[in-house]
Order: structure tokens, then sequence, then C-alpha cells
């Protein structure tokens, strides 16, 4: 189930951009300079990865068939025009497929290894590609596989979370809260947020975990807002103005029930919930004196599609990969193949753009790939951390009836807030 929802996050993000004249880059704004990103795309590798060979794992086969088509394309139209020859192998979709095309990769003495898919296929490959000193680009976004030589190109909610509690504390708002469903999914989401306020040491969220049905979510809301605390006082002042039994008595319980409730002890709330459960939620909410007006709703990049039904929290922010910025990759892509290209054929694309900024002789640069400047691909600027892990610069955008709404640009470098 976790690793459907991790692979979900990926698939639905819709993205779209407006054309622009094909310059090789990618990537949006200033591509390069002196200490700056490296931009990736065609024409944007070095003479030295041209003839050496990556790996690149895929499930050409099986239930995930289709989405690996859509990305061995994309990299396919990454490769040319001097970028690395690719050993296409396939996982067949499964864990231990996965870790027999690694074996592969590693007899054929592939420079790299590009994938897996999923989250499981990739904790097979780790240790394989670990052993033979292979550096790994796998596609999920399940952050438990990074690690030293295994980085995960895949959207991830903790860099989600880190761009959005940024984009609040810009605002003023430092006060969070999470109303998330008990699944793999939400318990990502709710690690993230708490892993975020640590690292810009604010203080910990209320988290309030709820399963599926309203008896659930009503409960949950209640407690995570404190509900019984800010209306208790009020009440227990009524009833004892009512049971004096005077008409002033009374009078003073009518203007009593009237007093405002104080303000639930939060200003940010993260949701995590699609569809029925988000309309609930949004339901739900203001019977308990969550006043949206004063409480910021943040969610995940899913919400970025009309399916999931985000027009029931309008106003809510979302982070996601700045939409202008793939706009040549749609254009090229569906150019050469008739289609336009799927959120995922993204990640493939930069994966062998990548290999071909750092590929040198004979081998993978991981030196170059961890460069703190870092890139600037199809989704926007990235960088390669050491341990694995992998930062993103997200824009934010704000869910209104027209669509979403960009309302904070993606950062383009390190040390901003929210990378």
């Amino acid at each position: 189930m976790r690793q459907r929802a991790f692979l979900f996050l990926i698939c639905v993000l819709t993205l779209s951009g407006c054309g622009e004249q094909l310059s090789g880059r990618y990537g949006p704004g200033n591509q390069i300079g002196p200490g700056g990103a490296s931009p990736l795309g065609m024409g944007g590798g070095n003479p030295s990865a041209a003839g050496q060979k990556v790996a690149i794992l895929l499930p050409l086969t099986g239930p995930l068939a289709d989405r690996a088509k859509d990305m061995l394309q994309a990299a396919q139209l990454a490769s040319q025009n001097g970028g690395p020859t690719l050993d296409v192998i396939d996982t067949g979709g499964s864990p231990a497929g996965a870790a027999t095309a690694a074996q592969a990769a590693v007899r054929a003495g592939d420079s790299m290894i590009l994938g897996p898919l999923t989250s499981a296929e990739t904790a097979s490959v780790a240790p394989i590609a670990r052993g033979a000193h292979i550096p790994v680009l796998a596609y999920t976004n399940d952050t438990a596989q990074s690690q030293p030589g295994v980085w995960i190109l895949g959207i991830t909610p903790g860099q989600q979370i880190r761009r959005l509690v940024a984009a609040a504390q810009a605002q003023g708002k430092n006060q969070f809260a999470a109303l998330l469903p008990s699944t793999g999914f939400g318990r990502a989401m709710a690690d993230g947020l708490t892993k975020a306020l640590e690292a810009d040491r604010l203080p910990p969220a209320t988290i309030r975990m709820h399963s599926s049905g309203m008896a659930s979510i009503t409960a949950a809301t209640k407690d995570v807002s404190d509900y019984a605390d800010r209306r208790g006082p009020i009440d227990a002042k009524v009833k004892e103005a009512r049971a004096l039994g005077t008409p002033e008595g009374r009078r003073e319980a009518q203007e009593l029930a009237r007093t405002p409730i104080p303000p639930p002890p939060f200003n940010v709330l993260l949701l995590a919930d699609t569809g029925e459960a988000l309309q609930e939620l949004a339901a739900v909410l203001p019977y308990y004196d969550v006043d949206r007006s004063m409480v910021q709703i943040i969610g995940p990049a899913l919400w970025a599609s009309p399916a999931s039904g985000s027009g029931a929290v309008s106003g809510a922010w979302y982070a996601a990969p700045d939409t202008s910025s793939r706009s040549n990759l749609e254009r090229d892509y569906t150019a050469k193949y008739g289609t336009p290209p799927s959120p995922l054929a993204d990640l493939a694309f930069d994966s062998v753009s990548i290999a071909a900024v750092i590929l040198g002789r004979g081998s993978a640069d991981t030196a170059i790939l961890t460069q703190p400047a870092g890139f600037v691909g199809v989704d926007g600027w990235l960088m390669f951390m050491p341990d694995g892990q992998v930062r993103r610069g997200l824009a934010v955008y704000r869910i209104e009836r027209g669509g979403p709404a960009l309302i904070d640009p993606a950062p383009q470098a390190p040390n901003v807030p929210g990378v």
C-alpha cells in the first residue's frame, strides 16, 4: 500500500507550460555561471559521457509497463546528441526482477544505474549497486531508500512540506497542526512535518491521524482543534446562568451563547486526504470553529489535480514543481512521440541528463553529482546530498476556482528557506 501511495503521488501531478525556443536546456531561469547550477538537457553533458554505458532499470513488462514505456522514451530523448548509451534492462516490476537486473548491470560494466521505479525494487537494487560502487538514481520518492550511493529522484512529502513550512513562516505563521489519514502516505506527511519543524527550531506540531469514515474524521478534528477546552468554559457559564432560573439568568445565558470561541492552538493545518475524505474534512472544520480565514490549510502536491477534490479547500496551498519549467520537454517529447510526457517521464529525462554531466573516464564522478550548486532540470532546481537525500526547489500554489495560482516561485539555489 505504501509503495502505491508514493508512486501515485508522482503520477497524478498535472504539469503544463508554455513553449520557448529550443535551447537544449530544460530548466527555468538563469542556467549556468561561475559556481552556478549545471543545466540539464540535450547538449548539456560532457564529451566523456558519449559511448559510456549506463543501465536504466524499468518495469517494461507487468502492470507498470505503460509508465515504463513513457519513461524509457524520455530517457532515449535525453541520451541523443552525445549522451551516454542506455543499457535497457527489464525489472518485471518486482524486487526479485530488479535485483536480477542490477546484477546484469554490474556484469555489463555499466557506470551508473538509473531506476528502478518503486521503493521495493530500489531496496533490492541498493545493496548490489553499493557493493559494486555503482551510483543509483532511483525513481521512487520513498526517502527510506536514500543512503550514500543511492539517491531518489521522486518528489517527496518532505520536500513539499519543507517548502510549505517556509512559505507559512514568511507570512508570520508558525503554529502547526496536522490532521492526516492513517496510511503510509499520511505517516510520511507527518514525518515530513515533524522533521521540517525540528530543522527550523519551531514548536512541534499537534498531529492526529484518522481512519476512513465520518466518525473517525469528526473525532480527530474535534481533538486536534482542542474544541472541548475552547468551548467548554463558555458552555459551563451558560449552564450556570440558566440554572439561576431568572429572566436575568436567561438573558445572560443568551449573551454567553453568542460569545466567540477562542481560535484553535494553531494557524497552519496540514491535510493529506483527497476525494470524499477531503470533502468531509472541509465540512467538519468550520463546525469545530476552525476559521479558514485565520488558519492556512496546506497539503500535498496531489491537490494539483482537480480530480483530487481539492476544490473543497479553496485557498489552500501545496508545493510542486513550477509548471512552466517543463515546457521544452513537453514540446520536444510530443514532437517525437506524438503524445505529451507523463510526470514520471521528467524523472527519467533528468536522470540521463545528470549521467551525461557526471560521467568521467569509465566511471561516474559523485563529487560532481553532489556539487553544492546543484542542477537545473525539467522540474526545476535540485541538489544531491552525500547521504543520499535530494533537495528540490518547489513553487507554492494556491487552490482557486479558476485553477491553481502560483503565489511563490520555486527557489533556484541552495541556502534558501524551504529547500
